[in-house]
């Protein structure tokens, strides 16, 4: 079997932060685009329309290995070619991403409330990674892992992608210890509630998320996510809980703690699905990735690292 020849560089800085978009010319066994340009119409049109393609070819937006393209040239299938997509404005997220600890081969981030992990989305220049390389000034930086947007704590970042498959490998065999904090209902004190929930408890459960709905379910069948629930201190009608999860499901950690009746504080989708506005601050979910350990692949160390963060409804008692 042909092999395909390795990408070459791209020809465009990264811009905020974000890189270029890439696209690789498909076979073209009909003769449908004579041109470069006939088959960025066909592909974006529906997208930014044709306008708008002619408009980015004619401010020299479109690059390929060789330099600006104008559209003319013989369409060839395996060309690369390269741009810069237009970012619709965002709410800049008002709090700063702190750095716990940084060097040569990765960058453990303290990521607030609010502000997302990678790109995704209406979520483009304001994350976490977009941020970091900006300001670190690492143009080559990857997550190794994702935090959900509206969790804060920590999350750990690759320097050299020579070195990001041994530390995804390590999240993706369950070999990172991850301990995460929240504050919840304390043994259903808030209604519709109203059952006892004994503790520590050990939840496993099939979950199920469905690309384009807010939240995810449970369902029958052989579980999938793993969480130990154990409740630190209470005060008044609020607990504090150390959550422990050996998967790492979309939203597994929510689910778990509304299906125990304890749904943590101030989540805008479990149990009830709401739609705060996008500069609305004031409630950040009460949960936070509080802990990494993990032998890094590496050098073999042994690594901890805990979050500097407290959630604010527990900022004024005990942590630990």
């Amino acid at each position: 079997m042909r092999r395909r020849s390795p990408v070459p560089p791209a020809p465009l800085p990264q811009r905020d932060g974000i890189d270029p978009v890439r696209v690789r010319l498909p076979a073209d066994p009909g003769g449908v685009w004579g041109t470069v340009r006939d088959h960025l119409v066909d592909r974006f049109q529906g997208a930014i329309g044709a306008g708008r393609v002619d408009a980015m070819l004619g401010a020299g937006r479109f690059v390929g290995v060789d330099g600006v393209l104008s559209g003319g040239e013989a369409y060839a299938a395996g060309r690369y070619v390269w741009f810069h997509r237009d970012f619709a404005p965002e709410v800049p997220v008002p709090f700063e991403v702190g750095i716990i600890h940084r060097d040569e081969r990765i960058v453990i981030a303290d990521k607030p409330h609010f502000l997302a992990t990678t790109p995704r989305g209406r979520h483009i220049t304001e994350t976490a990674l977009a941020r970091l390389r900006r300001d670190l000034r690492l143009p080559a930086l990857q997550p190794a892992h994702r935090l959900d947007r509206l969790t804060a704590g920590l999350a750990l970042f690759v320097v050299r992608p020579e070195d990001r498959g041994a530390y995804q490998k390590l999240f993706g065999e369950r070999r990172v210890r991850k301990e995460y904090e929240a504050v919840a209902p304390y043994d259903g004190a808030v209604a519709p509630y109203d059952g006892a929930v004994a503790l520590p408890v050990t939840v496993r459960s099939r979950i199920v998320k469905e690309r384009g709905v807010p939240a995810a379910r449970e369902e029958a069948g052989a579980p999938n996510a793993e969480s130990r629930i154990e409740l630190v201190e209470r005060r008044g009608g609020l607990g504090r809980y150390r959550l422990l999860p050996a998967t790492g499901r979309t939203h597994q950690l929510r689910v778990h703690m509304n299906g125990l009746g304890l749904p943590i504080r101030h989540d805008p989708v479990y149990p009830v699905v709401t739609d705060p506005a996008p500069d609305d601050f004031r409630a950040p979910l009460q949960l936070l990735a509080r802990i990494l350990e993990f032998t890094d692949p590496v050098d073999g160390r042994v690594r901890r690292f805990e979050s500097r963060l407290r959630l604010a409804d527990w900022a004024d008692g005990p942590i630990d």
